[in-house]
């Protein structure tokens, strides 16, 4: 199985892998590609730029920056993966860049929770959700305070008579 992980420097993007990993821990066989989507240059910096090239070789540094601390997770790891940093609308980069690299899913993090979190999830999310021709996870952060899935409170009041 190859894992498409959208990875845009965040914490919680960091989390989704290392979500993944515990997967891969698991027994899951899996390769990843780390994917990374830098916004197209405005049209300021398109006019300002003093050649194209510029601008492409600053988000390509960019990009290859913000995917360093999920390469360092997969190398602790150590599982395969590949690394690929592309420029454009991020929902719709990173539906080709999950083809073009034959991935069977996508996991990426995802803000919200609970009831609110159809109105949280990010458009990006959203549109990557709506457009996905593979299987997408989300993975959110849970509080502190919040108890993991399925876990069952045992505390004083909750023992079974």
């Amino acid at each position: 199985m190859k894992i498409l992980l959208a990875v845009d420097g965040s914490e919680l993007a960091l989390h989704a892998v290392r979500h993944a990993l515990q997967l891969v821990r698991e027994g899951l066989k899996a390769s990843f590609v780390i994917g990374n989507v830098q916004e197209p240059a405005t049209l300021y910096e398109m006019v300002t730029a003093p050649d194209p090239q510029v601008l492409h070789d600053v988000r390509a540094s960019a990009g290859a920056d913000l995917v360093t601390s999920a390469e360092a997770l997969l190398d602790a790891a150590g599982v395969d993966y590949e690394t690929e940093v592309a420029s454009g609308d991020p929902a719709h980069a990173l539906v080709e860049m999950a083809e073009r690299n034959g991935c069977d899913a996508i996991v990426m993090g995802a803000h919200g929770s609970g009831d609110l979190s159809a109105a949280l999830l990010g458009s990006v999310s959203h549109a990557v959700l709506k457009s996905s021709p593979v299987p997408v996870t989300f993975v959110r952060e849970v509080p502190e305070d919040e108890p993991p899935a399925g876990a069952a409170d045992d505390g004083p009041g909750d023992a079974a008579a």
